[in-house]
């Protein structure tokens, strides 16, 4: 009897044992209340077929966009989160993440506006002491990291930065022009790898691996029968990348530089370069392609995008930053640079780079503020395009109620100078005429935020 209650026991404390080196958390972010946003563009061009903000289309005129709501995800995307650890032994230990986004303002839980329930980050990866970590499945990529740890607004979705334009993740009107798609924020089919920390120094790297090869086929004629129609299409989707990061911290100074490079090549019958100008479409988000930026007018280029037509884009990105802590408050700077340019084409491109300064810190022991500046240079998608110069702020503040709940303010502008585009004819790429645009836009925010 006491040998069968020993062994019970026994049991008892290695199954508690096992279960205490493992562990899953639940996490989340809410954020809902008052936005405020205003976007005006200025444009003209000789053509009805120059696009603005609204989608509207105008051959010369004012365009202006007002939104006052009781909005969501302001200073932080809202995101319910489930992230683990599994202590395998001798030093080794596995861990997941899976991560979605959250609209607490949307009527159904996958979304109606701004697509509700999406993929933010999902991966599964193992870790050993002393070495690093590695991870597979859809992540941040590292200068997308980099920039969370050097930017003074924190990534907030409000206009104001030139370095991170999230807005797409509220619905904040406000990712117009040059400013927005500063980098490519997430990747899915993505490897990554992180070294330990060593003389202050830790090492990033990113691999990007999704290729889709199909054969040509038969489509007009039916199994078993002899072929008498056309061969249909068959081709390659391949997207690929790769990236390189490292961090240096040394007491109060952190200093990060990132490059990351990715390729998306789509061989298809109908694909042509046009001569002059690619034919470049635009990837969906998630997918780890890259994703070529907003034209002049505030829309993805004319008459780069035809159905059936190829996705072949080289995408180069460069961020480098710092911040130092002098106690009363904290130093950013930073600097970004992005580069889309067609595979089939190399004079064909659309270029983004941009510098920014501020300052954080706590005024009081529960509130926080923070400000910041920018200013930058953007070339739309084309050939032998205009470079149109734009400058950004923004001022906010938290009001701290506890650890995982506070107030916000939060007010941000954009501006953009006039530069005159090229607009291109969609069947021949040809340049159909020339458009000029500049635009200016003002958001503001008061909201709660809760973590948990």
């Amino acid at each position: 009897m006491k040998k069968s209650l020993f062994a019970v026991a026994a049991v008892t404390a290695f199954a508690g044992a096992a279960q205490a080196q493992s562990s899953v958390t639940v996490y989340g972010i809410l954020d809902v209340g008052y936005i405020n946003s205003n976007a005006s563009v200025t444009a003209s061009a000789g053509t009805a077929q120059v696009n603005y903000p609204t989608n509207a289309s105008y051959q010369n005129g004012n365009v202006k966009q007002t939104q006052s709501v009781l909005g969501q995800s302001a200073e932080q995307t809202s995101r319910l989160g489930f992230k683990g650890t599994e202590d395998l032994g001798g030093g080794t230990s596995a861990f997941f993440t899976a991560e979605f986004t959250l609209a607490p303002n949307e009527q159904t839980l996958s979304g109606n506006a701004t697509g509700g329930l999406k993929n933010r980050q999902t991966f599964v990866g193992l870790k050993k002491n002393g070495l690093g970590d590695f991870a597979v499945g859809t992540q941040y990529t590292p200068v997308h990291i980099a920039v969370s740890k050097t930017d003074p607004g924190m990534q907030n979705n409000l206009t104001g930065s030139v370095i991170y334009t999230g807005q797409a993740d509220s619905g904040v009107v406000g990712g117009v022009g040059g400013n927005q798609n500063a980098y490519t924020t997430r990747a899915s089919n993505t490897l990554t790898l992180n070294s330990e920390v060593l003389a202050g120094f830790q090492g990033h790297a990113i691999a990007i691996l999704n290729n889709n090869n199909s054969t040509a086929i038969d489509t007009t004629t039916a199994v078993g029968q002899v072929p008498t129609g056309s061969i249909g299409t068959g081709g390659v989707v391949n997207t690929n990348g790769w990236g390189l990061g490292v961090d240096y911290s040394w007491n109060k100074l952190f200093a990060t530089a990132n490059y990351q490079a990715i390729k998306q090549l789509t061989s298809v019958s109908s694909y042509s370069s046009f001569g002059a100008v690619g034919v470049t479409a635009v990837p969906s988000a998630g997918t780890g392609a890259s994703q070529p930026f907003a034209n002049a007018s505030g829309t993805t280029a004319t008459g780069m995008a035809t159905t059936g037509q190829g996705i072949n884009i080289q995408d180069n990105q460069t961020y480098v930053g710092a911040t130092y802590d002098f106690g009363i408050l904290k130093a950013y700077a930073s600097w970004i640079s992005r580069k889309a340019t067609d595979t089939a084409n190399s004079g064909n491109y659309q270029k983004r780079q941009a510098e920014q300064i501020g300052v954080r810190s706590y005024i009081t022991p529960t509130i926080e503020g923070w400000a910041s500046a920018g200013v930058g240079t953007f070339t739309p998608y084309g050939v032998n395009q205009n470079s149109a110069h734009f400058n950004a702020w923004q001022l906010g503040s938290n009001y701290w109620l506890s650890k995982r709940t506070n107030l916000y303010a939060i007010y941000g502008q954009y501006a953009q100078g006039t530069t005159a585009y090229n607009v291109y004819t969609a069947t021949t790429g040809a340049v159909l005429t020339t458009g000029q645009a500049n635009m200016n836009v003002s958001n503001f925010a008061l909201g709660v935020r809760h973590t948990f």
